[in-house]
Order: structure tokens, then sequence, then C-alpha cells
């Protein structure tokens, strides 16, 4: 500025956003701002995309857990991108379109990577770097103080981005050997082609007008709606101990339950895989929809991680609970989306009845572990949001509350658990895992097991009828 300009008494001026000389900068117009940000919703949809893709199909536990968050975060970048870009002179917004040709295909051959190693690498060390790094030159162009709100905006996507690119750096690190990397190169290399055809992903370099020919993505992708576990989930078709029936069962202390609450809340992983399914299989809804789904799905994923703290704090190894995936894959490839959003909308109303998360609440506080009474209290206010979430998108779906629940009834009676065919396939021997798993969580509190509990012999076959008002998932 060509005259000096201080404020009274040297305080930070303008509300403290930025000095008088970079306020007085020219900045970014509105239509500007907003055509980068355009382009910014659409890289955060499309990874929202993938990453939710993903979940049900990816074998390897952190994985689906990373993913669930991340399809989580980036529902949140877009949405505060769509209300930024609402608010600035833009009815219609137009944020359905495609910014560019080249930015689809960029983000087609990465859903459509044949690896987890090199969507890994095109996810973690291309695509999502470089919408952090697009992000970072807006804040530089654009004016601080006039363009505030999208500043704000652009620094919590940064954050989030920033966490995705730290955990990717280290999966990458892990899971891709350099002899991986090197065959996938070629087609890195063809990423940043696209991209730079694209003008870059804020789209302010110069762009191609011939139209680069797809590699991967040649052939139409294909949502897989199979759940597949790593390793570690050696018996994924187990259904020989019935968690439930043991958890409602008045003659077992709370002591016990609380391990077979924490195997339970493990178990919920079923959830995204099924939930991803929902979300990809049903296109053309409010993007509010999506943004909601999206939420519950990684509330899901995460009372799955509070299992696994569960499992670490008392000692024991997860692994030797037999974790399955018979809901995830009953629902996924028997029931169409709405069924299946039927199913998990009737059973949230029985989890907020008497058996349900007030009952598990009130068993973890009798425990005596404070931990599992902590997550269970966080674990029943995430299922009060998600039954808002339930009547919000599949209830206003309805005629009135009791067609929809008569409806989920009906879906989830449809669903069959298939346990001969699974065991004379040879996928299972419904082994009864409970009382080994048991007997190591009491030798690591040192204590003689109570042989009652140790005895617990019940399976879901036994009580199928009950699985109609109690959750098979959890």
């Amino acid at each position: 500025m060509t005259q000096s300009y201080s404020s009274y008494r040297n305080l930070p001026p303008l509300g403290g956003i930025c000095s008088f000389e970079e306020a007085a900068k020219k900045g970014l117009t509105v239509k500007e701002c907003v055509a980068r940000l355009k382009r910014f919703h659409y890289a955060g949809k499309r990874l929202h995309g993938i990453f939710t893709a993903q979940i049900t199909s990816e074998p390897i536990y952190e994985l689906k857990s990373a993913f669930s968050l991340h399809a989580y975060l980036c529902a949140e970048i877009v949405t505060s991108l769509r209300d930024r870009i609402s608010e600035m002179r833009e009815p219609p917004l137009g944020l359905d379109k495609i910014p560019d040709p080249h930015l689809e295909i960029y983000f087609d051959e990465i859903r459509s990577a044949p690896t987890t190693e090199e969507r890994l690498t095109a996810l973690y060390q291309k695509a999502i770097p470089e919408l952090s790094r697009a992000m970072a030159r807006h804040l530089e162009d654009t004016n601080p103080l006039a363009d505030y709100p999208s500043t704000r905006a652009l620094k919590f996507a940064r954050q989030d981005l920033l966490q995705m690119e730290n955990f990717g750096r280290e999966a990458v690190a892990s899971l891709v050997a350099e002899d991986c990397r090197s065959r996938a190169e070629p087609w890195l290399d063809r990423l940043d082609e696209y991209l730079q055809a694209a003008g870059g992903l804020d789209g302010i370099s110069p762009t191609e007008n011939t139209l680069k020919e797809r590699c991967h993505s040649r052939k139409p992708w294909r949502y897989d709606p199979r759940p597949r576990r790593d390793s570690r989930f050696p018996d994924p078709y187990n259904m020989a101990v019935n968690a439930e029936a043991f958890l409602y069962d008045d003659s077992f202390s709370a002591e016990p339950k609380t391990l077979m609450m924490f195997f339970k809340r493990l178990r919920e992983i079923d959830v995204p895989e099924m939930m991803a399914s929902i979300i990809v299989e049903t296109p053309d809804r409010s993007w509010l929809y999506y943004r909601d789904m999206t939420r519950q799905l990684w509330d899901e994923a995460r009372h799955a991680m509070m299992g696994e703290v569960g499992f670490a704090q008392l000692g024991v190894d997860w692994r030797h609970a037999m974790v399955n995936f018979t809901w995830s894959l009953a629902l996924n490839t028997q029931l169409t989306p709405l069924e299946r959003h039927a199913v998990l909308y009737f059973i949230e109303q029985g989890l907020m009845a008497k058996t349900g998360k007030r009952f598990e609440w009130e068993v973890a506080q009798a425990s005596g572990n404070p931990l599992s009474a902590l997550f269970q209290d966080y674990d029943w206010a995430d299922e009060v949001l998600h039954a808002r979430i339930g009547r919000d998108w599949y209830l206003s779906q309805m005629t009135d509350p009791q067609q929809a629940v008569a409806y989920g009834d009906r879906c989830w009676s449809k669903v069959l658990m298939d346990w001969e065919r699974w065991q004379k396939d040879g996928l299972t021997e419904h082994r009864n895992w409970w009382p080994d798993l048991y007997r190591e969580a009491c030798r690591r509190r040192q204590v003689e097991p109570d042989e009652a509990v140790l005895n617990y012999r019940v399976s879901y076959r036994e009580v199928r009828a009950d699985l109609k008002t109690i959750s098979a998932s959890g």
C-alpha cells in the first residue's frame, strides 16, 4: 500500500485474518473462485465414490476401516464446498456437471485400478496430494478477506486431506513393493498426463482438446458387492456363536458379557460392507442422503474399531473370535438396495427397545469395565443419530412408520443364512470358538472361568426365530 495504516494501538487488524497489504491484493473474482471450487467439489465427490466402492471387497481390515473414514471425510469436504458455492450467486449450481472430460477419465482410471497396490498409490500419492496442492494455490491466489468463507472451508479440507495423505504414505510403504511400483509406473505416468490435459485439478493451466485414450477404464467398471476378509478372519462363514442370545441371558453376569460385546462391536465391520452397497447402488439421490449415509457407515466402522481396542485392552487376540461376514454377504447378494435399507431400519428400531443399546450400556456399566461403558455410551448416542437418518431417508419413502417397519420385517424374513450349504461346501465347520476365547480372557485376568459361561453352546441356527427381533449385526 502506498500509505502506511495502523490499527488502534497496533491491535491485530481485520479480525486477525490478514494484514492490510494482504487484504488489498487483487485476488480471484467470484467467477474464478467458483470455477475452482467446482472442480474441487468434483474431485472430492469422485474420491468419496472410490473409497465407498472399495469398502466391501477390500479384504484388509485396516484398509476397509480407513476407506470408511476417508469416504466420510470426503463427504464432509464436498458438503462444505457445496454450501460455499451455493452462496456465490450460483443458482442453479450445476454441481453434477463434469468439469473436464480428462478429469473424469483421471478418476475413472483410479476407480478401475486392477490391484489394491495400484489404487493405494494413485489415491494417496497422486489424487489426494494434488487436491491439497490445488487448494493451497487457491489460498495463495484468492483475497483472504473478501473470500474468507472459502479459505476457511479449504483450510479445514486440507487438514482432512493431510490426515488421509499421512495414512496413505504409511500404507503404500507397507503394502506396495518396489517391483509393484515399477510395474505400475507407466500407468501412474498416464494419470499425470490426464491431469495435465485437464489443465490441472484446479483448471488454471492450458487444456488439451484431443481426448486421450483410456487404460484400465476402457472396460466398464462394476461394483463388487461380495465382502472379502484377510487371513486374520479364518472362518468368516462361522455362525456357531449367537452373541445376542448370550447377552440377553439373565443367568450370565455382566463381566463376561463385556467380552461378548467387544466381539459384537468388532463384528460391526459388516455394516460398512453392507451400507457401502446401498450408497453405491442407489443413484440420483440428494447429496445430503449420501452425506448422512456415509456418516452412519463411518460410525459403524468406528464401532468395529472400538471392539478391536476392547480386545487389546483385555490382552486377548481378536483373531480367536470368528468374526463373520454372513450378514453383509446375504443382504448384498439377496436383496435390493431399498430392501437392505429396510432391514437396517428394522434392526435399528429394535436397538432402541429394551433389548438394544440402552441395555448394552447398562451391561457395560455393571461390568466394571470403564472402557466398555464409555464405548457403549457413544455407541448408543450414535444409534440415536442413525435412527434419525433412517427416518429421513428410508421412512420418507414409505406411507407411514408401520408400513416401513413391516416392509423391513418382510425383507429381513427373505434373507437366507445357508448354514448347511456353507458347511457342506467346506467353507466352515461352525466351530464353537467361545470357550477358548473366554478361557483366554480369564487367563489374562488371572481368574477362574465360570463353568456355565464356558459351556455356552447356542448357535444362530438354534435361535433363528429370535433373529426377527435380535440383530444379527449389532
